[in-house]
């Protein structure tokens, strides 16, 4: 039997009149393909919206240590180290030392107060490793070294500290073990995404508004008289997404649990060293089928569940279906709905592709439309189909 080396989600989520994700204009984000424009979902935005959601499948109910991402970090540690008693100065030179070593950012150097905390960019620390940081500034800061002598102890410490932080078990927190780690040093172990996540586009060409407002000024109704507080404009579109996710199996039980990735299905691997992995996937899949993003999300209510969810599983290179929609789907409504074409169209693709490869795939599927079959797969609720991946993964075989 083969092994689930690779987890393959393919989704189809429908968004009327909304904002998903803008660009630097705040418009809606494009994606030329094909022969049409089509409006797309960032891959960050998507991972994102997965990472801070709060429900019963959030990827903090794993009882995994999560992570921060922020530019603030510095500060953070800082105030941590003075709440241990450390003076102010000694912590803010603590900072600095880590600051200084390449820790997080060297960005800060030519700035000052404050600021100088700032690191150039947005990075993801787990708080495992926030809290060794911290506990190791306190220790060295009770041997009664002035800060000149703390700031060295500091960085001669920092040289050996990534062994120890690699030894840690979750150090890194559970967003990277997914989703990778953006920005780090030598100083920091470095984590290798485990989750490829795609930007997801409508089949068809884009449908964008502009959406022109006012804010109506309620005193000044009260007085008698018309007008606005305001005048605005807005760009929504709506339409029909194909979303796209890879899960690399053994990167992940390697991420989370240490062990080599070539090993992960090896005969003399435990069961029990995947079950976290399993378990993460099966949080996953719930996230990914019913967690929506969106901006302005108190004006256009943008919340939507997978209308069609296919995951497939094998040991082959992963490969995706977004090839089925290279020519976006016509709106003329001929030939069924759009959401019937669409799944049409994803299933000749996969009939196409088995017949030009073979077929190497265990595949499960949802749909809310009762008149869909997909080649090799037999049809599951969500639940169900979330239980499979999960088990498949802790059986190692598919």
């Amino acid at each position: 039997m083969p092994i689930p080396r690779f987890i393959q989600i393919h989704t189809l989520h429908t968004y009327p009149a909304a904002l998903l994700n803008r660009d630097d204009a705040g418009l809606a984000k494009r994606l030329p393909l094909g022969n049409a424009v089509r409006t797309r979902i960032s891959s960050q935005c998507l991972k994102r919206h997965w990472r801070v959601v709060e429900d019963q499948f959030a990827l903090s109910r794993l009882d995994v240590p999560m992570a921060i991402r922020s530019r603030g970090t510095l500060e953070l540690i800082s105030k941590r180290i003075q709440e241990s008693g450390v003076s102010e100065s000694m912590a803010q030179a603590a900072a600095e030392a880590m600051r200084d070593a390449g820790l997080l950012d060297k960005g800060g150097k030519e700035k000052k107060g404050e600021d100088a905390l700032k690191t150039g960019q947005a990075v993801l620390l787990g708080k495992p490793e926030i809290d060794y940081l911290v506990h190791r500034c306190v220790e060295l800061a009770g041997d009664g070294v002035d800060e000149k002598a703390f700031k060295e102890s500091i960085a001669q410490w920092l040289k050996g500290a990534k062994k120890n932080i690699e030894a840690m078990k979750h150090g890194s927190g559970l967003e990277s073990a997914l989703f990778g780690r953006m920005v780090t040093s030598d100083v920091l172990t470095s984590r290798e995404a485990a989750v490829y996540v795609a930007h997801a586009f409508t089949v068809h060409q884009a449908q964008v508004e502009n959406d022109y407002f006012t804010v109506v000024d309620d005193l000044l109704q009260d007085a008698g008289e018309l007008g606005s507080a305001g005048i605005f404009d807005t760009e929504l579109a709506s339409g029909l997404y194909y979303g796209y996710v890879v899960v690399d199996v053994p990167q992940l039980v390697q991420n989370l649990e240490g062990e080599d990735f070539k090993d992960c299905f090896a005969s003399g691997t435990p069961a029990e060293r995947r079950v976290l992995a399993g378990r993460v996937v099966q949080h996953l899949l719930h996230l990914i089928a019913t967690v929506s993003p969106g901006a302005k999300r108190g004006s256009t209510a943008p919340f939507d569940w997978a209308k069609f969810v296919l995951v497939e599983a094998g040991d082959w290179q992963p490969r995706s279906l977004a090839g089925a929609f290279h020519d976006a789907l016509p709106l003329d409504g001929k030939g069924g709905t759009i959401r019937q074409r669409t799944v049409d169209r994803l299933t000749r693709e996969i009939a196409a592709m088995d017949d030009a490869y073979g077929a190497p795939l265990s595949r499960r599927f949802l749909a809310v439309d009762q008149e869909v079959e997909v080649p090799g797969a037999e049809r599951l609720n969500l639940g169900r189909l979330a239980d499979w991946a999960k088990e498949i993964i802790e059986q190692g075989a598919c």
